[in-house]
């Protein structure tokens, strides 16, 4: 069935606009945002096809572009629409949308912006923070994205991007898909190295933080890093 063959009190954005978006089902909301379906079948289906291929709703804030792409009828375009508003919905739900000016003076901070990121990610990803002499954060890179449970780090391209960024410290940050937060020697090492190169470079290292969906571990809080 069409949308257009569906009566008009029905469709997902009349329902919407009279009955308020809380009332459609995970099914409707798809539909709104896929826009059309295919020559075979209705935005509606297209949706049920999606919702059916991941299991569960929470599985979409997992799925990436390639993974919806290869969902038939579903092309790069409706892809990118889903993810924008996975994003946009995790942000609004962020206390701290962006931590760009943001004033580095505690690790729960990054924590609990990055958790929200990375609480939930199969692979680990290795993130720097970049900040200024004032200790505010100018940018974030994503530099690695690792296996289960590694993750490969060059120093060289952790601060190549601090001095494209003209940033006078960095704060390291990864997870562990684990759960378990307590560095491994990879992560001790690491970090020392960071440390003494920074040092050198006239950059500050001023923390390393480990995050899971539910728990950190901070190299300064811990006086891994004074």
């Amino acid at each position: 069935m069409k949308i257009k063959d569906i009566p008009l009190s029905d469709r997902p954005r009349e329902r919407l606009i009279n009955n308020g978006v809380s009332s459609l089902s995970n099914e409707e909301l798809l539909a709104i945002l896929l826009k059309t379906g295919t020559r075979d079948e209705s935005s509606k289906m297209l949706a049920s096809k999606i919702l059916s291929s991941i299991k569960s709703i929470d599985k979409l804030k997992d799925m990436d572009i390639r993974q919806l792409n290869q969902i038939k009828g579903v092309g790069l375009a409706k892809a990118c629409d889903i993810l924008a508003a996975v994003e946009l919905g995790r942000r609004v739900y962020s206390n701290l949308d962006t931590l760009c000016n943001y004033k580095m003076n505690n690790p729960i901070y990054v924590y609990e912006y990055y958790k929200k990121i990375l609480g939930s990610k199969k692979q680990e990803h290795f993130y720097c923070v970049y900040l200024d002499n004032k200790k505010t954060i100018i940018a974030d890179k994503l530099l690695y994205i690792g296996t289960v449970n590694y993750s490969v780090v060059h120093p060289r391209e952790i601060f190549k991007q601090a001095y494209i960024l003209s940033a006078s410290a960095i704060i390291c940050l990864h997870n562990h898909p684990s759960g378990d937060v307590i560095p491994s020697k990879e992560d001790i090492d690491l970090t020392n190295k960071l440390i003494k190169i920074g040092k050198l470079l006239g950059i500050d290292v001023i923390d390393h933080i480990i995050i899971s969906s539910n728990n950190y571990y901070s190299f300064y809080e811990n006086g891994d890093i004074v």
